[in-house]
Order: C-alpha cells, then sequence, then structure tokens
C-alpha cells in the first residue's frame, strides 16, 4: 500500500536519518534539500516562516527512493519521481488535508504532481517559472573584466544586501515565500557566503552568493544586479569570482540555476563554463470556484 511506502515527519533529524544517504548519492540534483535541511539543523526549523516544516520519504524493499519537504509558506520540493508514485503523493498528501501553495520539481515531476493535485482538490495549478540546473565544467573568467574588483560582504553591507535581497526576490515572484531579509544578510555575512563587485570608487554594483558545502556540492545564488546596472558585465565577473571561490574551498561540484525565461543569463553561465545538467518546473497553487 501506498501509505506504509512514504514515511511523513515533521522530525527534521528522523528524515535525516532515513533518507540522508540518498539525498547525498545525487548531490547535484538533490542540492536544494541538502542546502535547506543543512540550514533548517543549523538555524532552526522556523527560518522560513511560522509554520511547520514537513518532511517525507518514499522507501521501497528498505531503499529510499525519493523525498520531499516543505517549508511554511513555500512550495513542496520533490526529488524526481515516477508518475505513479507522483501521483500516490498527490493523493496521500491531499487525504492528510494538507495546504500546498505550490510544488517544485524536476520537470516532468513537478507536472505530474500539479495535474494530480489538481485533481484531487480542485485546485488551480499555474505554472510559476520554468529552471535549468547547471554544473561547473571548466571555469572560464570573462573577458575584458569590468571595471572595478570583487569583496566578501562584511557587516558594514548589511542594509546593501537587505534591499538588494527584496529586489531579488521580487523580480523573480517570490517575495512571500523568501526568508527574512535581516537573518538571510547575517547568516550570509557570517560565513563570508556574499562576493560584491564593485566599481573603482568603491561603489558595489553586483552581487553572487555561495550556499555552505553539503554533500560536497556548494550552489551558486543568488546572483542580482540591479536593472539600471544591468548588461556591463558585472554578473558574469562576480559569479566567475563566486564559483572559483568555491573551487578553492574544495567543492567536489559547484551549482546554479537559471530562469528559463531569460535567454542572457543561460548565454552567460554558459560561456562562464556552467553546463546543463537537468530542467525544473515551478507551480502555483490557487483555489478553484468549488473550493472557494
Amino acid at each position: 500500500m501506498m501509505d506504509r511506502d512514504w514515511h511523513v515527519t515533521g522530525d527534521l533529524d528522523q528524515f535525516l536519518t532515513r533518507a540522508g544517504e540518498f539525498l547525498r548519492s545525487r548531490p547535484a540534483l538533490h542540492t536544494v534539500h541538502l542546502t535547506v535541511t543543512a540550514a533548517l539543523r543549523s538555524r532552526g526549523l522556523r527560518m522560513y516562516g511560522e509554520g511547520d516544516p514537513v518532511f517525507g520519504a518514499l522507501e521501497r524493499d528498505g531503499d529510499v527512493r525519493a523525498a520531499f519537504f516543505r517549508t511554511p509558506p513555500g512550495r513542496l520540493m520533490l526529488t524526481p519521481l515516477a508518475a505513479e508514485e507522483a501521483v500516490e503523493l498527490a493523493a496521500q498528501l491531499a487525504l492528510r488535508g494538507d495546504e500546498l501553495p505550490g510544488v517544485m520539481g524536476e520537470l516532468d515531476t513537478a507536472s505530474t504532481f500539479a495535474e494530480a493535485w489538481a485533481g484531487r482538490t480542485g485546485a488551480l495549478s499555474e505554472l510559476h517559472a520554468r529552471q535549468r540546473l547547471y554544473r561547473l565544467g571548466e571555469l572560464t573568467t570573462p573577458q575584458p573584466s569590468p571595471p572595478g574588483r570583487p569583496r566578501v560582504a562584511t557587516a558594514n553591507d548589511r542594509e546593501q544586501l537587505i534591499r538588494w535581497y527584496v529586489e531579488f526576490a521580487a523580480a523573480i515572484g517570490e517575495s512571500g515565500t523568501s526568508q527574512d531579509p535581516g537573518e538571510w544578510a547575517d547568516s550570509r555575512i557570517a560565513y563570508g557566503g556574499i562576493t560584491l563587485w564593485e566599481t573603482p570608487d568603491g561603489t558595489p554594483v553586483s552581487m553572487a552568493g555561495l550556499t555552505t558545502k553539503a554533500a560536497g556540492q556548494v550552489r551558486v545564488a543568488p546572483v542580482y544586479t540591479p536593472a539600471d546596472l544591468r548588461g556591463r558585465g558585472y554578473a558574469g565577473a562576480v559569479t566567475a569570482e563566486v564559483s572559483g571561490m568555491a573551487l578553492a574551498a574544495g567543492a567536489d561540484e559547484v551549482l546554479l540555476f537559471t530562469d528559463l525565461a531569460n535567454p542572457t543569463s543561460n548565454a552567460l553561465y554558459q560561456r562562464i563554463g556552467y553546463r546543463p545538467v537537468e530542467d525544473f518546473a515551478g507551480y502555483d497553487f490557487r483555489p478553484g470556484a468549488e473550493a472557494r
């Protein structure tokens, strides 16, 4: 029975005991699960919001083959699932009475789950974004480099980071599900997780971040340049800088996500040396007419 296969819990340690080895077995595909659970363990279960997180692992014949998590108010985050597994999970979560704002996962998994969830609950499903996961191959620094230099952000940059984080979240449509901007800035400053590109006069014009290393992988996130400063090479320069920093720190894999609706950024990252791994999709759910 399906309900014997899926193990759902609010206990992070219990989840990682069951599913940690599985998540570490494919660190690129599971990068979000690895980095988020590591952050929850170090900074508390409610770092993303007031709701209680939920975690799940699909176990068959003694082996974990898939996992999910949700940190309210964010979307359900899935590892790749077979179509029937995605349908089964939608059924189980609907029976539990879970209220989901959306889902994010590998392209086919997310679309199958979204369709099944809509069928089960009457919710309306809307594509939020399509993303591509890239892995760094051979790093190539863009030439010519824009005027200026990279610099690791410090506590003196806190207000700048907060402002850019808010602008970045708004630009990608994640304002309602993002971490508290002040907490985000403080945590990144604490481990040197944001690098700025600044002009020769010391004005910051772009930023790129790195997650902490988990299972040998590090993800570049976020990358942001204010709209009026784009097209000058700042994003490419600062992304290449943090990518090199990750390699120098011993990362086995350096990853990043791009929005497939933005051909400029996708082309830029490929010029730096990033190569496609997998396509992902995010869907938003809202009540259908019968659910109102």
